[in-house]
């Protein structure tokens, strides 16, 4: 489970991703540590279309690459968070 210092940012980062703004997210979670940012990452990356990027994070992330459409993820990220708090 991240940090409550965390789990604010990586919503905003999700919002912002959800909204087309995928360089904003970036500029988010890049700056942030740990399984949960990472996972974000790997998402945006994929979003990017850099899939060897994206494989990284999620090896960061302790997850395998996906093919989930990264929305649809991003959405499942969020709903797991939202539960937690």
């Amino acid at each position: 489970m991240p940090s409550m210092d965390d789990t604010a940012p990586c919503l905003q980062a999700i919002e912002l991703a959800l909204n087309g703004e995928w360089d904003a997210a970036h500029r988010i979670v890049q700056d942030l540590e740990g399984e949960l940012p990472a996972w974000i990452h790997a998402v945006l990356h994929k979003i990017e279309g850099d899939t060897g990027n994206s494989q990284y994070w999620y090896r960061r992330a302790s997850r395998p690459f996906t093919e989930e459409e990264p929305n649809s993820e991003l959405l499942r990220i969020k709903q797991s968070l939202t539960v937690q708090t």
